[in-house]
């Protein structure tokens, strides 16, 4: 370095004249050239570093987790970050809260964390870098106080707090263990998508079985649509909601409860079922979305209920898939008729041959009922 005409404004002894490299811009010199109008005169090194803080700390750094989910409190809000433990969290929040100098260059640092107790960790870091061409280094310790709370939504969870219930039943019968099962699967799934897109509000306060049907108790009114919606597309049925005012915010806003009343159709899927006003004989149901779907069990033709009818026809129920014994072939007589034996009586008896019907068939699948005696397939697929 070359001497300048610059003279330190704290001490008076001469500043090196610093390279172009290290100039704040324009050309060569022109940065440091104290006859410049608006230039700055620097201080000397001696000055300098006099001064100079190479890290800013902050003396202690408070952070609020949630000791149910871990979750951690930032701003103002409950952030979930996923820590293994409290130290990667104090390590997170020490390396936010650091500062270091602007004109240090080649910085290189490391943390190296220290249990103290359970609420609290001291974290020594080390500092490295050039500044003025000096190297420079330094040693801070911030000590980390944990404080343990309950996040809103943890607490909201233990206060059994849920703002939608969703009601599955059934029309004149209840729903079934698979209908069940599959709601409180729907349930959880929806809350768990929703939470993996950081929703902290989606939570499944409370799944009650009841002797004729499911309540399920949930955290927020969109939940409880998605679970009824889903209960509808895949099973059939009708939905209705009703909202009951239970109190106001903060800000004075009405805050009401939603119930979904989801009413599962009559009829499932492998139901046998006998129609009013029908003489084209009974019915293998094969779904109950939309219109009733199924399959005569005397010809084998597929049957849909009309428009007016929906989900819901008028007829009775003779038995199901579940119900069928089976029956030995004793002849085919023609296109329409087999002749079986009775799985009561063991009699030879001459019964509707289905579509469905192989002729091959040693033993076939058979309901009998008030009815009669009928042929069904060797499975609802």
């Amino acid at each position: 370095m070359s001497e300048s005409r610059a003279f330190c404004p704290r001490c008076g002894d001469p500043v090196p004249e610093r390279s172009a490299s290290d100039a704040d811009g324009g050309p060569e010199g022109q940065a440091n050239d104290p006859l410049r109008p608006g230039a700055e005169v620097e201080l000397c090194d001696s000055c300098y570093f006099e001064d100079f803080d190479f890290v800013d700390a902050p003396d202690r750094i408070d952070v609020r987790v949630c000791a149910q989910c871990g979750a951690v409190y930032r701003g103002n809000r409950w952030v979930d970050v996923g820590a293994q433990d409290y130290t990667d969290i104090a390590i997170e929040e020490v390396s936010e809260a650091l500062g270091v100098h602007v004109d240090v260059e080649d910085v290189a640092w490391q943390i190296d964390p220290e249990q103290v107790d359970q609420n609290t960790i001291r974290m020594h870091s080390f500092f490295t870098g050039v500044v003025r061409e000096t190297p420079v280094e330094e040693e801070v310790t911030v000590p980390v106080k944990i404080a343990r709370q309950t996040c809103t939504r943890c607490g909201r969870i233990a206060g059994d707090y849920y703002a939608s219930i969703v009601q599955i039943r059934a029309e004149d019968r209840t729903p079934t263990t698979e209908e069940i099962e599959r709601a409180k699967e729907i349930a959880n799934g929806i809350v768990a998508d929703m939470e993996a897109t950081g929703d902290r509000n989606a939570f499944v306060t409370e799944i009650g079985e009841l002797d004729d049907g499911l309540n399920i108790k949930v955290s927020t009114n969109k939940i409880g649509k998605k679970i009824s919606n889903k209960m509808i597309e895949e099973f059939g049925g009708t939905v209705n909601d009703a909202e009951t005012l239970v109190t106001e915010d903060e800000d004075g806003n009405e805050v009401y409860r939603v119930t979904f009343a989801v009413r599962l159709p009559p009829y499932t899927p492998g139901d046998v079922i006998e129609l009013a006003d029908d003489d084209g004989g009974p019915v293998l149901v094969r779904s109950a979305r939309g219109n009733l779907k199924g399959v005569r069990v005397t010809t084998g033709e597929r049957y849909e209920a009309g428009y007016e009818e929906g989900n819901s026809p008028d007829a009775r129920k003779l038995g199901d898939l579940e119900d069928a014994t089976e029956a030995t072939v004793v002849t085919v007589e023609d296109d329409n008729a087999v002749q079986v034996l009775d799985p009561e009586t063991f009699r030879a008896t001459t019964v509707a041959r289905p579509d469905y019907f192989d002729p091959d068939a040693e033993t076939v699948p058979v309901l009998k009922s008030r009815a009669g005696l009928h042929v069904l397939p060797e499975s609802d697929d």
